[in-house]
């Protein structure tokens, strides 16, 4: 049998969870205050021995409208998607397709050969390989039998 410690105030904690949604909800749904905060641009990021490759989802946005830029070895993503025009007929149901600014930032390391990056953009996914150094990779030593 395990023991756990009772927290009286974490206990509680649960109750108050639908009262801090509707909150934060009361600011974000557009009316009186606009969210007009950056989003986050979720990413994966994946290391091999030769290189290292990010994939970021920004769906809806034009690839012409995507800013990918490395300086000091930090690799920045940004974009602006577009607002659509709200008319005053529309009775939506839900909305949850925001339009604003988006961005992310990664500091990368120091293998990574920033001269040689390519990317590429298909169906709302971008994707930036960033090779790593030659003189960085790991070598293999063959261990020879005397």
């Amino acid at each position: 049998m395990v023991l756990q410690r009772w927290y009286p105030l974490t206990t509680r904690r649960p109750s108050y969870d639908p009262v801090d949604r509707l909150w934060r909800g009361f600011f974000t749904r557009g009316a009186p205050f606009p969210d007009t905060t950056d989003r986050v641009v979720p990413l994966d990021v994946q290391e091999t021995d030769d290189e290292i490759v990010v994939t970021a989802s920004l769906p809806g946005v034009a690839p012409e409208d995507i800013n990918v830029t490395i300086e000091d070895r930090v690799l920045s993503i940004r974009t602006e998607s577009a607002t659509e025009e709200e008319s005053k007929d529309d009775n939506y149901v839900v909305r949850e397709r925001r339009a604003g600014s988006y961005r992310r930032s990664l500091r990368l390391s120091e293998s990574v050969d920033a001269e040689n990056v390519e990317s590429g953009y298909e169906h709302g996914v971008l994707t930036i390989t960033l090779p790593k150094r030659e003189e960085t990779k790991a070598k293999r030593i063959e261990v020879k039998v005397a």
